[in-house]
């Protein structure tokens, strides 16, 4: 007999159906929250150690993500594996800590195994299960139901929904850790400082700006060929133009200069005050850099005026230097 062929499918009828159940489960455990989710907040805010997260298979798997998230959110956090633990890794957890333990039926050997000893040593365990009357759910101080009515697999066997109720629910934790603990984005720069996103959340504008003599500036009422040797000295596209009392009174740049060529005027003429910019964006230096691009990419523009205390001018910000730093 020739091989039974498996009927075609529809793919995208099968991601949207996946996306259809995971969405219900995690509707309805939004529906489920009530104040034993604050106890555990209020419990791991009260801890003075640390959040020791443990899982095994798929709910390992999501425990480390949940470690993790937790961890570069405020909330000191690391994951170790039930079976390890059996075997001499228990003694990572130590007076202090709170325990988060994770299986969907609450009866996984290799957890269950060491949740008299963490009892024994006076550890609070919040479990995250969903079945409420599992050993796990018993042993915890704070159950925590992930139940789902259905997983996304057809089968009914590879978890699937469940694991996103519960990843969901760690993220709801730290969150709520998060915003407990009034953790900032600066706070979070410190545990990023690499790759692009620590760019992003430690970079400076003083740290990229051109100040001092890279400051390309004229007065209002110079010629405006002035102005033009001005940028040509710079290499930003642009100068800042002072008031006779030293202060900001406008930008000119190359699209300036093309816009009054368009108007007929003689540039060998005219000044700076009849062809510059007026009300430039401007940033402070201790702003973020990222939110200098921000502006620039909102309006549409390449640089911005680094404004100075009583409406001085400290720099300028240009594109070119985030792009260069790595901010973009």
């Amino acid at each position: 007999m020739p091989p039974a062929v498996s009927p075609p499918i529809d793919p995208i009828a099968v991601a949207r159906r996946v996306f259809e159940i995971e969405a219900e489960g995690l509707t309805a455990l939004a529906g489920r929250i009530g104040p034993e989710f604050k106890q555990a907040v209020d419990l791991i805010l009260a801890s003075q150690g640390r959040v020791v997260v443990i899982g095994m298979g798929k709910s390992g798997l999501v425990g480390k993500k949940i470690a993790a998230t937790l961890a570069s959110t405020g909330t000191p956090s690391f994951f170790v594996h039930p079976a390890e633990a059996s075997h001499g890794d228990l003694g990572m957890v130590v007076a202090g800590d709170v325990v988060v333990a994770l299986s969907y039926s609450g009866e996984t050997e290799e957890l269950t195994r060491i949740l008299p000893l963490l009892k024994r040593m006076s550890i609070p365990i919040i479990a995250m299960t969903g079945r409420m009357d599992s050993s796990l759910a018993r042993h915890a101080d704070i159950p925590l139901d992930t139940a789902v009515d259905r997983e996304a697999c057809p089968l009914g066997l590879a978890p699937t929904a469940s694991t996103t109720a519960t990843m969901a629910l760690g993220d709801a934790l730290a969150v709520a850790l998060l915003e407990a603990r009034g953790f900032k984005a600066e706070d979070f720069a410190k545990f990023h400082p690499g790759g692009s996103l620590g760019k992003r959340l430690l970079t400076r504008v003083s740290d990229l700006m051109h100040g001092g003599d890279q400051l390309p500036a004229v007065l209002d009422h110079a010629p405006l060929t002035d102005a033009i040797l001005a940028m040509t000295r710079g290499k930003l596209g642009m100068t800042t133009v002072l008031d006779p009392q030293g202060k900001l009174a406008g930008v000119l740049t190359d699209g300036d200069l093309r816009r009054a060529l368009d108007r007929g005027i003689d540039l060998h003429k005219a000044s700076v005050g009849q062809v510059m910019g007026r009300h430039p964006k401007t940033i402070t230096a201790e702003r973020l850099a990222a939110e200098g691009l921000a502006i620039m990419q909102k309006y549409k523009i390449t640089a911005l005026v680094v404004a100075g205390e009583g409406g001085g001018v400290e720099g300028i910000l240009h594109l070119h230097d985030l792009l260069d730093a790595g901010v973009v």
